[in-house]
């Protein structure tokens, strides 16, 4: 595509898309076949990009119009609670205590840093703030930390919950917290930052990343895509390491105190608490809707009964009858 043809881009209807999603039904039928149980989760995830796009692009598109500083932040900071929600409910399989907010701290202390001095001094965009460059480039950088922080909060929780005998002898043999829990440190921080290594050490060669892909789509010219792929990338890493930093951090604090003890107590394995509310409520609906069935058809059954009843005295008065 040459340089400024951005104008004749393609339109897509909610046919494209449908079509499209033809290929997540295609998966799923996959799944059901071999019996890999991943159809319905492929669904539902589905299902939840169409939605939160819509939802997303309704609300972009407003601020895009306001052109305010003020929404632009206030966007920011939806973003980094939202990733925040998604990864202590929804990612993580143990938490720990105050997990919520020691997360949205390594977030937000990663991501806002990281895309205001990347996008005013790397991309050379000013003022910083312009909703069309600063937005977008957040919302990348949100999703990276996640991953980032899932795998490091997961390997570090599983290690404290399920091999503490490992860091209780080293707090027995004198060394201190820091000492103790410095390899189950390393080793999450090594998995957590893995993926952007591999994925920079693959780029362009053997894949295209979606950012320069969306730019030349867009209209602008190969080398300048490729720029600004390379900055948006070198932004991930950075964003990724620092979050995933804080938070193991964080966590190590917690779950190991000041006493130098580990404090597994702190661990929670259970679901989230918003899926337990969930479960009760839909248990008690459940239980609400079969007692009324019930009702309903003991109702039924006595209607019928006392029918029956007064049908068999008519009969046995008509045979008294006849016989008599």
């Amino acid at each position: 595509m040459d340089p400024g043809s951005g104008s004749s881009s393609t339109h897509l209807t909610w046919g494209n898309v449908g079509l499209a999603f033809s290929f997540i039904l295609l998966d799923g039928i996959v799944s059901t076949t071999f019996g890999l149980g991943v159809g319905s989760s492929l669904i539902t995830a589905a299902v939840r990009c169409v939605v939160q796009l819509s939802v997303v692009a309704l609300i972009l598109q407003k601020v895009f119009e306001t052109n305010n500083p003020w929404a632009v932040a206030g966007m920011a900071c939806l973003l980094n609670v939202m990733g925040t929600a998604e990864t202590v409910i929804n990612k993580s399989k143990k938490r720990y205590d105050y997990m919520f907010p020691s997360v949205l701290l390594g977030m937000l202390g990663s991501t806002i840093p990281v895309s205001i001095i990347g996008i005013r001094f790397a991309m050379d965009v000013d003022p910083f703030w312009k909703p069309e460059q600063y937005i977008p480039v957040v919302g990348m950088l949100c999703g990276a930390t996640i991953s980032g922080i899932v795998v490091s909060v997961t390997y570090v929780l599983k290690e404290l919950y399920d091999n503490k005998d490992k860091v209780e002898m080293y707090l027995a043999f004198g060394a201190s917290r820091f000492e103790a829990c410095k390899p189950i440190a390393r080793d999450a921080l090594r998995l957590a930052l893995t993926p952007n290594i591999n994925q920079m050490s693959v780029i362009g060669i053997i894949a295209i990343p979606g950012m320069m892909t969306g730019a030349i789509l867009g209209g602008s010219s190969v080398e300048q895509a490729a720029r600004l792929q390379m900055v948006i990338m070198f932004m991930i890493s950075s964003c990724t390491a620092l979050s995933s930093i804080v938070t193991t951090i964080l966590a190590l604090g917690v779950v190991v105190d000041t006493e130098h003890r580990v404090r597994t107590d702190r661990i929670d394995t259970r679901e989230h608490a918003v899926y337990r509310a969930r479960n009760r409520v839909i248990s008690k609906i459940v239980g609400a809707v079969k007692d009324a069935v019930i009702a309903v058809a003991g109702g039924v059954k006595s209607v019928f009964g006392k029918r029956d009843a007064e049908q068999e005295g008519t009969d046995a008065s008509e045979r008294q009858r006849l016989l008599g």
